[in-house]
């Protein structure tokens, strides 16, 4: 009965050790170099109010994963994917659009290669075009499932 009791506390006693360096040590240094959040490490598709970047992602916009899950524009480029058409919908306002002019946008969602979604979200925002609300929702959607889908 004794081993077992000395074993247990000898257990014990490495726990709290280890606890206390992963404490002092790792999770400091790992503060240290996650980059501070900003208001443009948030995915957010023109003129939605969805939520924060998940936990643990800061895109710093310098590589090319950063580039295919982040939906704030990074830089002011346009990048048209064979949806020039929709420039005539600039400065509309979301819950203005009629039933066929969102069809539109889903159309041109519908038919982009899901490694181009991110890139047409932002693309967009630069143009200044509001997404209908149903559409900005179902890209909200297409972008949770791409980032969840497994590498």
């Amino acid at each position: 009965m004794r081993g077992a009791l000395v074993i247990f506390i000898a257990m014990v006693v490495i726990g709290i050790v280890l606890y206390i360096t992963d404490i002092v040590y790792y999770r400091k240094r790992r503060a240290e170099e996650a980059p501070q959040a900003t208001p443009d490490d948030t995915p957010a598709p023109a003129g939605s109010d969805s939520a924060p970047a998940e936990e643990g992602e800061g895109c710093c916009g310098m590589h090319m994963v950063c580039e295919k899950t982040n939906l704030s524009p990074l830089t002011g480029e346009i990048v048209y994917y064979d949806d020039e058409e929709l420039d005539r919908f600039r400065g509309r306002d979301p819950h203005s659009y009629t039933p066929e002019e969102t069809e539109e946008f889903r159309d041109v969602l519908m038919t982009l290669l899901p490694q181009d979604v991110a890139g047409w979200s932002r693309s967009i925002q630069v143009r200044g075009i509001e997404l209908p609300v149903d559409v900005r929702d179902e890209l909200l959607l297409i972008v949770g499932e791409l980032r969840q889908a497994p590498k």
